[in-house]
């Protein structure tokens, strides 16, 4: 293992694919298999993944340690760096830092009813968590998918949906902002799906990930609904440098998203959640 914080693992890409218009995801399989069995991670984490020559940029990790034999990561065509990945292919090199951050607390909503709301590539971090409730699905309540994208060509990981669909007590609701020829699902946001499908806060925890805009509103709909901050969970998302809390540009008030995050709880953000949006 590297015991320098700010040297990435190298590792090479054994699969390439696309996930929806401009967004990609890239299977990493470590070079040393010491670093494969020792990169140990949760379902809300994050790691920073390398553009050799390029740059380096944080993402969500998306696949499930234990479960998947390659280390995950969405990522979405919106600048330097994630051009540079969407340029690569299957066999190319590519450095990893991590596993960072928190994670969702996964063995305490054990026996709750999980309420997930993703919006677009916001829904990446959130796959760990719907795999992990369906591997283990007795030792959970209900489960209800709220998934939103702009339009249906950024609704990401779609081959999976049949899988959600079929599994016990699991509901998967989409929406999309803008509909298509092809599309007969609900047209909305995915506050107005909230709305529609009205989960029950009884023994409830949901967990959110989205852009800021998404969940600042998603959370008002939560709450007008008797959720409390308790029991809404989200991501933040910061511009992050360093991923260790040393560097200070994630920082919000006392706590930094990279290193006290990037999962909270409402109730330890709700007076730093709008400076977000």
């Amino acid at each position: 293992m590297i015991d320098n914080p700010y040297l990435p693992h190298l590792g090479h890409l054994t699969a390439v694919e696309p996930l929806g218009t401009g967004i990609k995801l890239f299977k990493v399989q470590f070079d040393d298999p010491a670093v494969a069995r020792q990169f140990v991670y949760e379902p809300g984490q994050f790691g920073f993944l390398s553009a050799f020559g390029v740059g380096e940029a944080p993402f969500g990790i998306t696949s499930v340690a234990g479960i998947d034999q390659t280390v995950d990561f969405a990522v979405a065509k919106v600048g330097t760096v994630t051009h540079a990945l969407h340029e690569m292919n299957p066999g190319d090199v590519v450095g990893v830092r991590g596993p960072m951050g928190n994670c969702f607390p996964m063995p305490e909503i054990k026996g709750k009813n999980v309420i997930v709301l993703g919006g677009g590539i916001g829904g990446a971090p959130l796959r760990p968590v719907i795999t992990s409730i369906l591997n283990d699905r007795d030792n959970y309540g209900n489960l209800s998918i709220l998934w939103a994208a702009r339009n249906p060509s950024l609704l990401v990981f779609t081959d999976e949906y049949d899988v959600w669909r079929q599994a016990p007590r699991t509901q998967l609701h989409l929406t999309v902002d803008e509909g298509n020829a092809s599309w007969s699902g609900h047209v909305g946001l995915i506050t107005q799906l909230l709305q529609k499908v009205a989960p029950s806060p009884d023994n409830a925890t949901v967990i959110i990930c989205g852009p800021p805009i998404m969940i600042h509103f998603a959370i008002i709909e939560l709450q007008k609904m008797d959720f409390t901050s308790e029991q809404i969970i989200t991501t933040l998302e910061a511009k992050m440098k360093c991923g260790i809390g040393k560097c200070g540009r994630c920082n919000m008030g006392e706590k930094y998203v990279c290193l006290h995050g990037p999962v909270f709880r409402h109730s330890e953000i709700k007076d730093f959640l709008e400076s977000f949006v």
